[in-house]
């Protein structure tokens, strides 16, 4: 796309002439190319993300997650999950950057083979009980809104001994970003489904207390030794901070899962975070590097994306691409909202990418477009 700005010295500004274009012939058949060609298009002037603002509504797509229960097994489909897919970067299956989301399905009875693979991943439980992961040799009971980890390398399987209904879940991991790195592998676990070595929920017993650790322990692994962070203790700790702090201008009461040996992200290229949004609040724009995928947890309300409008409720999955604008409001003036996210700041602040900026005008709210010109105004 053209740019006057690129007409300026110091930007590639090369006119095509004849003589350029044999010489780029002859490049080209030592699979070379003169950097000017491309220059201004991979240094541009600020980020250009290819994903776009997308909201996934639950009630929606819970029926066709329930019908691919109907058509599909789990042993066969391995995991059966409905991959939610940024229409922007369709060809990578991330719902936005190198970040993938979906969302899975066990029926009571179910279970799957164990596996391991290079991609860090999370699920956020959304609905059901009764289900069970094991994250190398620990079984963790699973309960809608929590939090449970599956680190890079970790041998994970799941289940469900539930005797009602399905137990729903959102996947979160990095695929795309460790197949951009060519790093991925897969690998099944030897017999099928893993034996439990450690007591049900245990590293929660041992990491869960408040500002207290193992005096014993020594991790010495890249991720949180914590595996499962449960909402009410969460949704609690919340509610406490609410009290006393007036929380940030851009998101509310935030607070962040940590690795509890260290305080920082729960895994290297992933973070996740909790945010409680007051009755009636409405955050002030701003925009960073790096991308998050949202799920609303509690409460409805509505964020602006790049001067768009998304409305959501409890279980939405939405997603703000890196550097575009965006601000959360809470429509109820009785009940707070509550977002949970993943992102994958941990990546882009290690890589020293990392920053942020304010929205100034309008008292920090960005005019709402229409939908045919909000992407034009998105950043």
């Amino acid at each position: 796309m053209y740019d006057p700005r690129d007409e300026q010295l110091g930007r590639a500004r090369v006119k095509d002439t004849p003589e350029l274009k044999a010489y780029y012939g002859e490049l080209a058949r030592y699979n070379a190319i003169g950097l000017w060609q491309v220059a201004n298009s991979i240094e541009p002037w600020e980020p250009t993300p290819r994903s776009i603002p997308v909201i996934w509504k639950y009630r929606e797509l819970r029926p066709l997650v329930l019908r691919a229960a109907e058509l599909v097994s789990p042993e066969d489909a391995a995991r059966r999950v409905v991959a939610l897919i940024n229409p922007g970067n369709r060809d990578t299956s991330a719902c936005v950057g190198n970040l993938y989301t979906g969302i899975q399905i066990m029926l009571p009875g179910e279970a799957a083979t164990a596996h391991r693979h290079a991609s860090s991943a999370l699920r956020f439980i959304m609905e059901g009980e009764g289900a069970y992961t094991v994250v190398d040799g620990e079984k963790m009971t699973l309960r809608a809104r929590d939090l449970v980890l599956t680190p890079n390398g970790t041998w994970h399987d799941h289940g469900n001994e539930g005797t009602s209904g399905p137990t729903i879940w959102q996947d979160g991991l990095d695929i795309p970003l460790v197949n951009v790195l060519e790093a991925n592998y897969f690998e099944l676990y030897p017999d099928g489904r893993q034996t439990p070595s450690r007591p049900v929920d245990a590293s929660y017993a041992e990491y869960g207390g408040t500002a207290l650790l193992p005096a014993t322990e020594r991790w010495t692994k890249p991720y949180s030794p914590l595996l499962k962070y449960p909402w009410e203790p969460t949704y609690e700790a919340l509610l406490r901070l609410a009290q006393r702090s007036a929380g940030s201008p851009y998101d509310g009461i935030l607070m962040e899962y940590v690795n509890p040996r260290t305080g920082g992200p729960i895994m290297p290229t992933m973070g996740a975070s909790i945010q409680l949004l007051r009755p009636g609040e409405h955050t002030r724009a701003h925009r960073h590097i790096g991308n998050i995928v949202y799920q609303c947890a509690k409460g409805r309300g509505y964020s602006i994306i790049g001067g768009q409008r998304f409305d959501w409720e409890e279980k939405d999955i939405f997603v703000v691409p890196t550097w575009y604008w965006h601000e959360h409001a809470n429509l109820s003036d009785t009940e707070d909202a509550v977002l949970f996210s993943f992102n994958d700041l941990p990546t882009m602040k290690a890589l020293g990418l990392y920053r942020e900026e304010a929205y100034v005008d309008n008292g920090g709210y960005q005019p709402v477009a229409t939908r045919e010109l909000a992407g034009a105004a998105a950043r």
